[in-house]
């Protein structure tokens, strides 16, 4: 596991955290901007990631492997022409890679499992191709597709004993068979060349009956290589609506078992899911697992997983692949769902992704390098040109309201020395009410732009958190737009506490209280605090933000 790092975003609890700290944030500059002393005079108070080794590939000297065919021609470089379709015997534990456009995929003939699954269009935090596969917790517990016995066991341990193995004919793909006086066992795996889906088949018979069994991804999902890995590790399974078991829910009680024609179960990190397709419409189990492995630190690492049969054959289409919409809707709309765009601001979340995602196909045709940073401020500079009319309201009422605080002083100043519940205190509010309403100012009108950023505010760091577009997205010299600058002084938080003073010093002040004023002058450092653990994206959004209503102030202030 990782080694200990400051807290990023882009994990659901690092996300919760973060929210809570943008809202403490809005709330604490609400208090100090708009809560006028006719109210009350209170002050508010203000790992390197874990490396894991690439697994070494092995030759296959006796069958070397198959390659990469487009089904349904042969493979490619695969089993040998002069290779039989037919099994052979193996005396020793091997193993064979088999890959497509997307994935290669290395199996082993000890139990017919997987050892490694790993994408090849996506990069882990060491910059190494994306290993799917939890190596030490799959040591531990069993490597994916390994059979479990939900009732009766056959005497035999069909995980640790040696298959034969064949190529079939007509495809990229892979069997597994072995039989003693005991048990018979058959694992088939197919691959989809162009996609990121395979077929996998199944079938145990003991006794000439067949055995209920299941087929397992118990030793965890997804890049292990990033910080809190762990805690974005979910079963999820699909009954009606999305059903997501996070590892607390997991492993706080007994493995969770549930029976039904469940269209999709399996398990997902952030950006990756392994989901379980039936290829027939009948009642099948899920199981969801839950158990530590020791990391390098002395401590454990929690990791959840999911196994998934019946009665009979086996016989399931599987996902391995990225959170992307677009490729989600192909396989199955429903898997949509796996994205999370929040409890709140989804609503504005998934628009602004889809709005994002229509910049940043334009901005990569005269810009394909950094082209996601340069999309998130051509979207900035949209919205708030957007929003522009209702600022100027804003700003209009914010310079009335300043015009009139030496009234409002004089009228403190005649009140002054009350207690919040003196009865003069409802005489002197009424004063300064009557004085808004004699001069046309609301004296709510300043949060106006507090209020209007807001949701955005929260929609982009959902957005950059879930979005796999996002992920590992660089932008000058930074290096992921989807996390915190990895440089020792991090430069767009310092930008945007820069800009942050700048506009508070251009921007009329709207109290006469001297504490009030320099209580304000704090809030650009919350700000700066709040936002320097965010991801970069997050601060390049409000960093922009911030610089174009340097430039609306600066215009209403020499003009309006």
């Amino acid at each position: 596991m990782a080694d200990n790092k400051p807290s990023l975003p882009g994990q659901k609890g690092n996300d919760v955290n973060m929210e809570r700290n943008l809202l403490i944030a809005f709330v604490l500059m609400g208090a100090v901007l708009f809560i006028t002393p006719f109210f009350m005079k209170q002050q508010p108070e203000p790992p390197a990631a874990q490396k894991k080794a690439e697994a070494k590939k092995e030759e296959a000297k006796a069958t070397p492997a198959p390659a990469n065919p487009a089904p349904p021609a042969p493979a490619k470089a695969g089993a040998p022409a002069d290779q039989a379709p037919s099994a052979l015997s193996d005396t020793q534990e091997r193993e064979f890679p088999l890959e497509t456009k997307f994935y290669r995929i290395r199996f082993s003939n000890r139990g017919g499992v997987v050892k490694s699954w790993v994408l090849k269009n996506y990069k882990d935090s060491n910059g190494k191709p994306l290993e799917l596969v939890h190596t030490r917790a799959s040591a531990k517990v069993g490597f994916p597709f390994a059979l479990a016995f939900p009732s009766t066991r056959p005497e035999t341990d069909v995980n640790n004993v040696l298959f034969t193995h064949r190529f079939p004919e007509g495809g990229n793909a892979i069997e597994f068979e072995y039989a003693d006086a005991k048990v018979r066992v058959k694992k088939t795996f197919r691959l989809d060349y162009g996609d990121y889906r395979a077929q996998i088949g199944s079938e145990v018979v003991a006794g000439g009956a067949a055995l209920p069994h299941n087929l397992n991804w118990k030793g965890g999902f997804g890049d292990t290589t990033v910080y809190n890995a762990a805690s974005t590790g979910h079963t999820v399974h699909f009954a009606d609506k999305l059903i997501i078991k996070t590892i607390k829910e997991t492993t706080e009680g007994a493995p969770v078992s549930d029976r039904g024609t469940f269209p999709f179960a399996g398990i997902e990190d952030t950006y990756f899911a392994a989901v379980f397709f039936p290829r027939e419409a009948r009642s099948f189990e899920l199981r969801t697992y839950a158990d530590t492995v020791p990391n390098k630190d002395g401590g454990t690492e929690p990791f959840v997983g999911a196994s998934v049969g019946g009665e009979g054959r086996n016989d399931f289409s599987v996902f391995v692949g990225p959170k992307d919409i677009e490729i989600m809707k192909r396989v199955d709309p429903r898997l949509e769902q796996l994205i999370d765009w929040g409890s709140y601001f989804g609503w504005l979340a998934k628009p602004l992704f889809s709005g994002l995602m229509i910049v940043h196909n334009w901005v990569k045709t005269w810009t394909p390098k950094d082209s996601y940073g340069w999309s998130i401020i051509l979207v900035t500079i949209i919205i708030n040109f957007a929003l522009l009319p209702l600022k100027i309201s804003s700003l209009k009422s914010m310079k009335k309201m300043s015009v009139i605080q030496p009234e409002i002083a004089k009228i403190n100043k005649k009140y002054e020395g009350l207690s919040l519940k003196d009865p003069r205190k409802q005489q002197q509010n009424e004063e300064i009410m009557g004085l808004y309403k004699k001069h046309g100012v609301n004296p709510a009108g300043g949060c106006v732009p507090l209020l209007l950023q807001m949701p955005f505010l929260f929609a982009f760091l959902t957005v950059l958190n879930v979005a796999i577009q996002m992920r590992q997205a660089s932008w000058l010299w930074v290096s992921d737009l989807s996390q915190p600058e990895t440089i020792p002084i991090r430069i767009l938080p310092l930008l945007m506490i820069a800009s942050q003073f700048v506009l508070q010093k251009m921007t009329p002040s709207t109290s006469a209280d001297p504490a009030q004023q320099r209580m304000m002058l704090f809030m650009p450092l919350v700000f700066g605090f709040m936002f320097y653990g965010a991801s970069s994206g997050l601060v390049l959004y409000w960093l922009v933000g911030n610089l174009i209503a340097l430039v609306q102030q600066w215009f209403f202030n020499r003009f309006l």
